[in-house]
Protein backbone atom coordinates (compact mmCIF):
# COMPACT_ATOMS: atom_id res chain seq x y z
CA UNK A 1 0.00 0.00 0.00
CA UNK A 2 1.90 3.16 -1.00
CA UNK A 3 2.05 6.19 1.39
CA UNK A 4 0.04 8.99 1.28
CA UNK A 5 2.67 11.49 0.77
CA UNK A 6 4.45 9.88 -1.82
CA UNK A 7 2.64 11.45 -5.07
CA UNK A 8 -0.14 9.75 -7.01
CA UNK A 9 -2.22 10.18 -10.37
CA UNK A 10 -4.25 12.76 -8.66
CA UNK A 11 -1.31 14.84 -7.25
CA UNK A 12 -0.44 14.53 -10.89
CA UNK A 13 -3.78 15.54 -12.58
CA UNK A 14 -3.79 18.33 -9.74
CA UNK A 15 -0.47 19.53 -10.60
CA UNK A 16 -1.98 19.88 -14.27
CA UNK A 17 -4.90 22.01 -12.72
CA UNK A 18 -2.93 24.25 -10.72
CA UNK A 19 -0.26 25.11 -13.48
CA UNK A 20 -3.54 26.14 -15.73
CA UNK A 21 -5.27 27.86 -12.93
CA UNK A 22 -2.06 30.16 -12.74
CA UNK A 23 -2.07 30.74 -16.39
CA UNK A 24 -5.75 32.31 -16.47
CA UNK A 25 -4.72 33.95 -13.75
CA UNK A 26 -1.82 35.86 -15.94
CA UNK A 27 -4.19 36.18 -18.51
CA UNK A 28 -7.09 37.92 -16.30
CA UNK A 29 -4.00 40.29 -15.45
CA UNK A 30 -3.17 41.22 -19.04
CA UNK A 31 -6.84 41.93 -20.36
CA UNK A 32 -6.48 45.46 -18.49
CA UNK A 33 -3.57 46.09 -21.16
CA UNK A 34 -4.21 47.55 -24.33
CA UNK A 35 -0.57 46.91 -25.13
CA UNK A 36 0.50 45.17 -28.11
CA UNK A 37 2.89 43.58 -26.35
CA UNK A 38 -0.08 42.72 -24.03
CA UNK A 39 -2.05 41.50 -26.91
CA UNK A 40 0.14 38.93 -28.34
CA UNK A 41 1.32 37.95 -24.70
CA UNK A 42 -2.83 36.98 -23.96
CA UNK A 43 -2.82 35.27 -27.64
CA UNK A 44 0.78 33.17 -26.72
CA UNK A 45 -0.62 32.25 -23.34
CA UNK A 46 -4.34 31.76 -24.36
CA UNK A 47 -3.18 28.90 -27.08
CA UNK A 48 -0.34 27.88 -23.56
CA UNK A 49 -3.75 27.34 -21.51
CA UNK A 50 -5.34 25.47 -25.08
CA UNK A 51 -2.51 22.94 -25.22
CA UNK A 52 -2.29 22.04 -21.98
CA UNK A 53 -5.98 21.67 -21.41
CA UNK A 54 -5.97 19.45 -24.60
CA UNK A 55 -3.00 17.25 -23.77
CA UNK A 56 -4.77 17.05 -19.81
CA UNK A 57 -8.30 16.11 -21.06
CA UNK A 58 -6.60 13.62 -23.31
CA UNK A 59 -4.79 11.87 -20.94
CA UNK A 60 -7.84 11.78 -18.60
CA UNK A 61 -9.98 9.98 -21.07
CA UNK A 62 -7.49 7.64 -22.27
CA UNK A 63 -6.03 6.43 -18.61
CA UNK A 64 -7.48 8.08 -15.76
CA UNK A 65 -11.70 7.77 -16.44
CA UNK A 66 -11.40 4.44 -18.04
CA UNK A 67 -9.62 2.75 -14.89
CA UNK A 68 -11.70 4.30 -12.91
CA UNK A 69 -15.06 3.54 -14.67
CA UNK A 70 -13.80 -0.13 -13.80
CA UNK A 71 -13.13 0.43 -10.36
CA UNK A 72 -16.25 2.04 -9.22
CA UNK A 73 -19.86 1.65 -9.32
CA UNK A 74 -21.06 5.16 -9.21
CA UNK A 75 -19.74 6.64 -13.10
CA UNK A 76 -22.59 9.12 -13.39
CA UNK A 77 -19.66 11.52 -12.14
CA UNK A 78 -17.29 10.13 -15.00
CA UNK A 79 -20.39 10.63 -17.62
CA UNK A 80 -20.46 14.70 -16.43
CA UNK A 81 -16.94 14.96 -16.73
CA UNK A 82 -16.30 13.76 -20.23
CA UNK A 83 -19.19 16.21 -21.31
CA UNK A 84 -17.72 18.68 -19.75
CA UNK A 85 -14.75 18.02 -21.73
CA UNK A 86 -16.19 18.20 -25.04
CA UNK A 87 -17.89 21.36 -24.19
CA UNK A 88 -14.04 22.85 -23.00
CA UNK A 89 -12.85 21.34 -26.24
CA UNK A 90 -15.71 22.89 -28.29
CA UNK A 91 -14.68 26.22 -26.54
CA UNK A 92 -10.74 25.81 -27.15
CA UNK A 93 -11.59 24.90 -30.65
CA UNK A 94 -12.94 28.81 -31.10
CA UNK A 95 -10.47 30.17 -29.09
CA UNK A 96 -7.96 28.33 -31.05
CA UNK A 97 -9.82 29.77 -34.19
CA UNK A 98 -9.68 33.24 -33.54
CA UNK A 99 -7.08 35.36 -34.99
CA UNK A 100 -7.11 38.74 -32.81
CA UNK A 101 -7.42 38.99 -28.75
CA UNK A 102 -10.43 41.28 -29.08
CA UNK A 103 -13.52 41.09 -26.59
CA UNK A 104 -15.17 37.83 -27.63
CA UNK A 105 -11.89 36.67 -27.41
CA UNK A 106 -11.08 37.84 -24.12
CA UNK A 107 -15.00 36.37 -23.43
CA UNK A 108 -14.14 32.46 -24.23
CA UNK A 109 -10.44 32.77 -22.73
CA UNK A 110 -12.60 33.69 -19.08
CA UNK A 111 -15.56 31.26 -19.66
CA UNK A 112 -13.50 28.29 -20.33
CA UNK A 113 -11.58 29.43 -17.15
CA UNK A 114 -14.41 29.66 -15.01
CA UNK A 115 -15.71 26.48 -16.53
CA UNK A 116 -12.32 24.34 -15.55
CA UNK A 117 -12.55 26.26 -12.63
CA UNK A 118 -16.27 23.85 -11.67
CA UNK A 119 -14.41 20.78 -13.24
CA UNK A 120 -11.78 20.81 -10.76
CA UNK A 121 -14.15 21.34 -7.96
CA UNK A 122 -15.94 18.36 -9.25
CA UNK A 123 -12.93 16.11 -9.68
CA UNK A 124 -11.11 17.36 -6.59
CA UNK A 125 -14.32 17.03 -4.23
CA UNK A 126 -16.05 13.87 -6.18
CA UNK A 127 -13.48 11.91 -8.14
CA UNK A 128 -10.30 12.31 -6.52
CA UNK A 129 -12.04 10.71 -2.96
CA UNK A 130 -13.53 8.11 -4.82
CA UNK A 131 -10.07 7.07 -6.92
CA UNK A 132 -8.53 7.33 -3.77
CA UNK A 133 -10.59 4.74 -1.89
CA UNK A 134 -11.29 2.26 -5.11
CA UNK A 135 -9.25 -0.35 -3.57
CA UNK A 136 -9.04 -2.27 -7.29
CA UNK A 137 -6.55 1.31 -8.78
CA UNK A 138 -3.16 1.46 -8.62
CA UNK A 139 -3.08 5.15 -8.64
CA UNK A 140 0.89 5.07 -7.98
CA UNK A 141 1.61 3.01 -11.30
CA UNK A 142 -1.35 5.34 -13.09
CA UNK A 143 0.89 8.66 -12.19
CA UNK A 144 3.52 6.97 -14.33
CA UNK A 145 1.59 5.55 -17.28
CA UNK A 146 -0.43 9.55 -16.85
CA UNK A 147 3.15 11.19 -17.10
CA UNK A 148 4.34 9.10 -19.81
CA UNK A 149 1.45 9.84 -22.49
CA UNK A 150 1.43 12.98 -21.48
CA UNK A 151 5.16 13.73 -22.23
CA UNK A 152 4.34 11.61 -25.39
CA UNK A 153 1.61 14.23 -26.78
CA UNK A 154 3.45 17.07 -25.67
CA UNK A 155 6.10 16.23 -27.84
CA UNK A 156 3.82 15.73 -30.38
CA UNK A 157 2.59 18.99 -29.88
CA UNK A 158 6.01 20.66 -30.10
CA UNK A 159 7.13 18.23 -33.44
CA UNK A 160 3.67 19.77 -35.01
CA UNK A 161 4.34 23.25 -34.03
CA UNK A 162 7.81 23.19 -35.52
Amino acid sequence: MPTRNEKDACDLLDTDHKAVKRMFKEYEELTGSRARSAMQKKMDLAHQICHELTVHAQIEEEIFYPALREAIKDTDMLAEAEVEHQTAKDLIAQIEAMADADEMFDAKVKVLGEYIDHHVKEERNEIFPKARSARKLDLIAMRDELQARKDELVAEMEAMAA
